[in-house]
């Protein structure tokens, strides 16, 4: 089999080992006595509707909403899908949070409130807090997505300006019995950071989301600057802490995560022949950095025996003022291919969501010859990353992977094949 062929087919691996339809079933508890309600977001929330309704009795009450980016809705019948935007959020994603919010509180102790989460949740369900408009809370996101910021960063801030994140979904529903099933796309797998944690309970403080906004040095609009400095001197509430009252009946259980995907991945190489290593699940950081690591790992290993280097996680990428496109994928792997530059390897790195930050592809797929055709058509792979146009780069060799949404999400995939002929 080729090496690109091979590659794409891990990552088609990968993405299986994630898919709700197989995944979800196996954790579905008994229907309750009264109702079940489904409320959840994300960018696999379709699908998990779809493998709920799938698999509930027919004669059991099922009703409920759930929000996902849009292209990545699933016909439903019984639950009710609404698209939204992704990363930064709309009026669409606000109106489905408070819904959901609404609803939650019409539970009784007999109800079941069955919550689907995923990654991109937290834009997806972003109903600000009273003082902060919607335009406020889409310029903080991007100013933080801009300013290289983890996921993690970006959460303890929307946890605190959001109505739905950080335990308040589960503090809604009052008490009745809650169950959220996860898939994770963040670093560590806990539930209060993967869609901003609207079913657990919140580490975190309103004087921590200031400090990570000064940590960034971006400016506060008014309404942001009001609310959390109130929240933090405690003159307004904020999000449940561990030990609430409101978590007594509420379970978080993560169904899926990088790791099961990233082992699915390394089977697929083995039995193919080819060794694997998984390196880790949770590589984070600039996507450059990251890609000088690896380089230097497939520099020492590049004379020998066929393998595959797989790794997972979220990097992140710092923007210039003026940018051109692309997501971190992509930005990593040309970074990837200047480090190598004549060490043979082929390397591919995709988002498992199918979209790599707001592009239309999942990632890229470099070769050992990358460089070589970059040049034979004019292309000058240094001023392309040094203009975060790692798309444009990729779009003109015809490497770029377009798989169309996956309707999940366990973050990045990235896998460096070494010691090939």
């Amino acid at each position: 089999m080729k090496p690109r062929d091979l590659l794409l087919e891990s990552f088609r691996a990968a993405v299986a080992a994630a898919d709700p339809a197989h995944i979800l079933p196996p954790h579905l508890p008994a229907p309750p006595r009264g109702r079940t309600l489904v409320v959840g977001g994300g960018k696999a929330a379709a699908s998990m509707a779809a493998a709920v309704e799938a698999h509930w009795p027919a004669d059991a009450p099922l009703s409920g909403l759930v929000v996902t980016r849009y292209q990545h809705g699933l016909p439903t019948h019984r639950i009710e899908v609404v698209e939204a935007s992704h990363p930064l959020p709309d009026g669409r994603g606000e109106e489905a949070a408070l819904r959901m919010l609404e609803m939650a509180g019409q539970l009784g102790p007999d109800d079941l409130l069955l919550a689907l989460i995923s990654g991109g949740g937290s834009s997806l369900l972003a109903a600000p807090v009273e003082g902060v408009t919607l335009k406020e809370l889409r310029q903080m996101t991007k100013a933080l997505l801009g300013a290289g910021a983890t996921i993690h960063d970006i959460n303890t801030v929307r946890k605190h300006l959001t109505r739905l994140s950080g335990g308040r979904l589960a503090r809604a529903a009052r008490g009745a019995p809650g169950l959220a099933l996860i898939i994770s796309d963040v670093v560590g797998d806990n539930p209060t950071h993967i869609a901003s944690g609207p079913c657990a309970p919140d580490p975190t403080t309103c004087a921590d989301a200031l400090e990570r906004l000064q940590h960034f040095r971006i400016a506060l609009p008014a309404g942001v600057k009001d609310h959390l400095e109130a929240c933090a001197a405690g003159h307004r509430a904020d999000s449940p802490k561990p030990g609430d009252a409101c978590f007594a009946r509420m379970e978080n259980r993560v169904i899926a995560s990088a790791s099961n995907s990233l082992e699915s991945a390394a089977r697929h190489f083995e039995l193919r022949g080819i060794p694997a290593i998984v390196l880790s699940d949770c590589i984070s950081g600039d996507a450059q950095a990251a890609a000088r690591e690896q380089a230097a790992l497939a520099r020492a290993l590049a004379r020998r025996q066929p393998l595959a280097l797989i790794s997972g996680g979220e990097t992140t990428v710092t923007l210039r003022p003026q940018h051109g496109r692309g997501g971190r994928n992509t930005e990593f792997l040309l970074a990837l291919a200047l480090e190598l530059a004549d060490t043979p390897a082929w390397a591919i790195a995709c988002d498992t969501d199918g979209i790599d930050g707001s592009e239309d592809n999942a990632g890229a797929v470099i070769s050992p010859d990358t460089l070589v055709r970059a040049r034979a058509q004019g292309l000058d792979a240094a001023a392309y990353l040094a203009n975060h146009d790692s798309h444009g780069f990729f779009s003109a060799l015809g490497d770029l992977v377009v798989s169309g949404p996956t309707r999940t999400n366990v973050n990045d995939y990235r896998v460096l094949l070494v010691g090939l002929d």
